[in-house]
This record gives structure tokens, C-alpha cells and sequence, in this order.
């Protein structure tokens, strides 16, 4: 076989692009266990912080409407780049449509060549809770037992599943606006055999709680924990101020707590600091994974995880469910990218692929045109 066939063999390979459907990756979660999905993404997560870097990182790009916002999260390191598209639309529920849906790609650095397009949507809710997992086992108490979950939509029952498993706590104390939402969710950690109480407040749902989980949706600056609420060793994960003019923390817990973020440059602008003065003190959290920073540093201090999702965590999350697709025989495959024996001749993919690009090369332009039209 000549260098030139396995060039092209090689090159054909290559573009053959692994695809992942929501019912794909629901399949693959149903077939892997959640609590292992959960474990994994962690872990990748936890390894890709710990060499944070390593990355070319920036702040997503967002278009905001009245509605809700359309956002690109992108990253790269010497090999890999990916990006997120993800959508917040609160209002979503009047078409019957999520708030959140997303999909993502990852590519190979050095050709360009995307290798992986997946759905987001389901592996998100799953990043997102397996993230507040890894920030709540460095900073929140060892011993916690109990968590207030206020907002108990869409993400609930990961973030519940993913404390469950990856953190040991064993008690959700649950409140939300809509008590069809509260219904929802009790049904399905039931099912799950986590256990659960509903509350009428927030008040009186953080009551006692080692950790509070805020996921609430609507595009306001709320104040959904204020300061009084807020007991001696609490850990606070503040999943749904994440864009701006969308809080959940009055500042003063943001004063009076310790603080922890992703991208710096990224959370005070999305993240409930975007209440606080350009120098107020912040903490990113792979500096307290890598151990060149402190986390909590007594039972009774307050720490704060102001999240508002990373493009490294989409990164992590992308990676995985393409192992495990791999791992399970899984994948499926697209012809995203056209394969040509010569790159040089696109047009020529038009008027009959591969079977026609050797004559295409030496027809003039009229023929060219007379092909196309036969299309």
C-alpha cells in the first residue's frame, strides 16, 4: 500500500466524528449507575483543576435578551479544545422546554478536526453537581450530614444525588416556590431512597443544615439566603446567580463568609460577587485543591462556593462521557467533516463525493457547473 493511500485512510479516520445523543448519553448514565457518572466527572474535574495551567482559559461569551441568554464557553490545552453552547431561558417552562439545554464539541488542537459532538443538557446537570461536589469536600465540614436544597427544579435531584454519594449526606431539606416543583423532586429522591423533608421557607429550610444549595432560576437579583439565616460552620454552594443581574446571596454573606469561585476574571461578573467592590477578597478554588491556598481553616468559619460553571468543567465532562461511550461500546459516528482525496477540490464533494474528485480535478469550469447541476 503506497504513503499516499495511508495518508488518506488515515486522514478519512480522522474525521469520523463520535457523536452523543441525549438518549445516548441517558443510556450510558442508566448503564454506568449515576453514583459512578457522578464519581467520574469528579474525578476529571479534579484532574483537570489540578493542572489548571495548563489551559488557555476565558470567560464565556453571552448574548443576553430579554428572555435569557445564549452563551460559548470555550477552552483548550496543547491538545484538546472544546466549547459548551448553553441557553438560560426561565421562562422555557411556558413552551415546555427546559431552562438550560446545551451541546458541546471537543476538537483536536493540532488539525482542527472535531472528534467528539454530544449533548450537554443531561451531562451538565451532571458536571454542575459533580463541581459543587469537589468544591463542598474541600471546604465545607468533613462531618456534614445535613443540606437545605432551595430550588428544586431541573438540577435538584443531581446536586441531592451527587452530596449523596460523593459527600455522604443523608438528610435534604427541600423548598421552592412551586410546590409542584418540591413535589417532583420529592417523589424522585424517594424513589432514589435518599430522605427528604419539605419546608414552607427557606428560613425554616436551612434551619440546622451543615450545607445550603441554592439552584434557582429566575433572571433577577434575588436575595434568596440572607445573612440572618446563616449559622456558624455552614458551607454555602451558590449555584444560581450565574450571569449578570442574576443573584441569590444578600452581600452580607458574601462579607461575612469565606469565598470561593472558579475563573476569577469570569465570577465577578456572573457570580453573586458581582455585588462587591473590583477588590473584594476571592478565593479560586484550584488553588485550594492544589494546596497553594486555604480553604476552610475552622468548624465554625462560613465558606462561600460562588458558582457559576466553568468551561474546564464542560471540558472534564465532555472527556468523560466520551471514555465511558468508548469503554461501553457506546458511540455512534457522523460524517460531520467531508472526506476528499484532495482538500483542495470542496466543490468537487458537491457534485459526487470521493467517486468523481480524480475527474473533477482536470474538467474545465463549464464542466464543472454541468456536473453541479446534475446534483
Amino acid at each position: 500500500m503506497s504513503n499516499h493511500t495511508n495518508t488518506q485512510k488515515h486522514a478519512a479516520k480522522q474525521v469520523n466524528t463520535q457523536y452523543l445523543s441525549a438518549e445516548r448519553v441517558a443510556e450510558i448514565i442508566q448503564k454506568k449507575g449515576i453514583a459512578a457518572c457522578l464519581s467520574g466527572v469528579a474525578s476529571y474535574i479534579q484532574q483537570d483543576f489540578l493542572r489548571w495551567n495548563d489551559f488557555d482559559k476565558s470567560a464565556r461569551v453571552a448574548n443576553h435578551s430579554h428572555d435569557g441568554v445564549i452563551e460559548l464557553m470555550p477552552i483548550s490545552d496543547e491538545t484538546t479544545y472544546a466549547f459548551k453552547y448553553v441557553n438560560g431561558h426561565p421562562n422555557n417552562h411556558r413552551y415546555n422546554l427546559p431552562t438550560v439545554m446545551a451541546f458541546g464539541v471537543l476538537a483536536d488542537v493540532a488539525t482542527g478536526i472535531p472528534e467528539l459532538l454530544s449533548e450537554l443538557t443531561l451531562t451538565t446537570a451532571i458536571r454542575t453537581a459533580a463541581t459543587s461536589a469537589v468544591a463542598a469536600r474541600a471546604l465545607a465540614r468533613p462531618n456534614s450530614k445535613t443540606m437545605a436544597l432551595i430550588g428544586n427544579g431541573a438540577q435538584s435531584e443531581f446536586q441531592a444525588l451527587g452530596f449523596h454519594y460523593l459527600l455522604g449526606i443523608d438528610m435534604f431539606h427541600l423548598y421552592d416556590i412551586d410546590p409542584a416543583a418540591t413535589d417532583k423532586l420529592v417523589a424522585n429522591l424517594t424513589r432514589m431512597g435518599l430522605k427528604c423533608k419539605r419546608f414552607n421557607s427557606t428560613r425554616e429550610a436551612v434551619k440546622g443544615c451543615d450545607i445550603i444549595t441554592t439552584v434557582t432560576a429566575d433572571k433577577t437579583n434575588a436575595t434568596i439566603i440572607t445573612q440572618d439565616m446563616i449559622e456558624p460552620g455552614m458551607h454555602i454552594n451558590g449555584v444560581g446567580g450565574d450571569c449578570p443581574g442574576k443573584t441569590e446571596l444578600h452581600g452580607d454573606v458574601l462579607k461575612n463568609g469565606k469565598v470561593f469561585c472558579e475563573f476569577e476574571p469570569q465570577s465577578r461578573i456572573e457570580g453573586d460577587m458581582q455585588q462587591m467592590p473590583a477588590d473584594f477578597e476571592v478565593t479560586e478554588l484550584w488553588q485550594v485543591l492544589k494546596g497553594s491556598a486555604e480553604g476552610r481553616t475552622s468548624d465554625a468559619q462560613v465558606t462561600v462556593f460562588d458558582s457559576v460553571g466553568f468551561a474546564l468543567e464542560d471540558y472534564s465532562a465532555l472527556r468523560f462521557m466520551r471514555d465511558v461511550a468508548l469503554e461501553l461500546n457506546m458511540g455512534e459516528s457522523m460524517s460531520l467533516i467531508p472526506v476528499m482525496s484532495n482538500p483542495k477540490n470542496l466543490f468537487g464533494f458537491i457534485a459526487g463525493a470521493n467517486a468523481t474528485t480524480a475527474t473533477m480535478n482536470s474538467v474545465d469550469v463549464l464542466d464543472s457547473v454541468k456536473i453541479a447541476e446534475l446534483v
